[in-house]
């Protein structure tokens, strides 16, 4: 029997009575989505914010997995440290605009969900496994973007996007994007971007997608970076990395090979952690879970055949934002495997583009991308109170690329440190 035979959608529950805890959740979700601004003590009722957008695209954050929502499509995806349902058709998918809510049954495990199209909203999925009482999943809800916490603050970080358009627009050999979103609460969680779904080739980039899957199987337990891989002289390769440099067959440990990849950017590393995961599948897997749609992971680190195939590797700079911001917000990966992940990134050797751009010492971590035809670095900027995620990515010669990052990652830090006055 094929897999899909095994699937079994639908959005009626009449059969069987929601328990307390899910329409308590549920209502829970529906009141923040209706909730405005709370009155100011003593001074009556606050102008009322503009309500969130509604998405088509959303994801429930909940400990140790992920339940993903296309409303668009009508399907979605349950992955977590238990199991993976693959992308699953519910075309009795109820939305209401701001609410999806469905049921979907994979390999006789149900999955009822009520999931708000509204970031930083709360949702809830409910599993009921064979000859099991229904477990209750509630968690935050993520889009792309995460809409501001105080959209009055955020309206301090929208000058911001000009200033960047101005560089991109001066770019004229290498088209550009730029994302940025504030981390700190000084601008009110706000996201701007320009051009920010430009999807040029991911470049090394692609690395932190690999990394975070790998991170997210220890979260599981299903791994220790103390374990070692055997590493063979069929599996090196050059370009950046240290390993090319070493003896082989050695084992090394996955902790050595995830801290490589990042710091020095070992392509060796990237590919023998893409083989040790299972190939393009889990990492593109991960990527389809968190519903971002121009990145893709297509060829291992310097495939040239693959290249010349039109297998590539491609992403965007709202794609990495949002990974980003999922990172640092502890909702893809737990707090102790988001800090290493950061300190990974703290210790990036390659640091011509937005730490060059930036005064000595202002703290960073990042991670860059090179190839003939593409430059790119993205990261955070960890100032005490201004912390922000950021990409900038850009096509074109490599040379004049890298000319481009750094006026953005400049003009950023600028912005930060003295902000244009509304």
């Amino acid at each position: 029997m094929k897999k899909t035979d095994k699937k079994r959608s639908s959005s009626r529950r009449s059969a069987r009575r929601a328990p307390p805890f899910q329409l308590a959740a549920a209502g829970v979700a529906l009141a923040l989505l209706a909730a405005g601004p709370a009155a100011a003590d003593g001074g009556g009722p606050e102008p009322t914010a503009p309500r969130p957008p509604a998405s088509t695209l959303a994801w429930l954050a909940f400990p140790g997995g992920v339940f993903s929502v296309d409303s668009e499509t009508r399907t979605v995806r349950y992955r977590a440290c238990d199991g993976d349902t693959g992308r699953v058709a519910d075309p009795e998918m109820r939305v209401d605009g701001r609410l999806a809510s469905g049921e979907v049954t994979v390999d006789g495990t149900t999955y009822a969900y009520d999931v708000p199209l509204v970031g930083r909203t709360r949702g809830i999925v409910e599993v009921t496994r064979p000859d099991a009482e229904p477990q209750g999943l509630v968690g935050d809800v993520v889009t792309e973007p995460q809409p501001p916490t105080d959209p009055i603050a955020g309206r301090r970080l929208l000058p911001l996007a000009g200033q960047l358009q101005q560089v991109v627009d001066a770019s004229t050999a290498n088209p550009a994007g730029a994302t940025v979103r504030d981390l700190s609460g000084r601008y009110g969680d706000q996201q701007i971007a320009v051009n920010g779904t430009l999807r040029p080739k991911a470049a090394s980039v692609i690395k932190l997608w690999i990394l975070v899957e790998l991170l997210r199987r220890v979260d599981c337990g299903q791994v220790s970076l103390d374990d070692g891989v055997l590493v063979t002289p069929a599996q090196v390769v050059d370009g950046t990395g240290e390993l090319q440099y070493e003896d082989f067959p050695q084992v090394v440990t996955l902790y050595r090979l995830a801290q490589y990849m990042i710091k020095f950017s070992d392509n060796t590393a990237a590919n023998v952690l893409i083989d040790y995961l299972g190939g393009f599948a889990p990492v593109n897997a991960l990527i389809d879970s968190m519903n971002q749609r121009e990145t893709v992971l297509a060829r291992k680190m310097l495939d040239t055949e693959a290249a010349m195939r039109g297998e590539e590797n491609y992403t965007s700079p709202d794609d990495v934002v949002a990974l980003l911001g999922a990172v640092w917000d502890a909702q893809i990966l737990s707090p102790d495997t988001r800090d290493l992940m950061i300190g990974f990134m703290a210790e990036q050797t390659l640091n011509t583009k937005i730490p060059a751009a930036l005064p000595p010492g202002v703290p960073v971590a990042h991670k860059t991308g090179d190839l003939p035809d593409a430059s790119h670095d993205v990261g955070y900027y960890l100032i005490p109170g201004s912390q922000v995620a950021v990409a900038f990515l850009t096509s074109g010669p490599m040379a004049s690329g890298d000319e481009t990052v750094r006026r953005l990652a400049r003009t950023v830090y600028d912005y930060l440190v003295e902000p244009v006055e509304e």
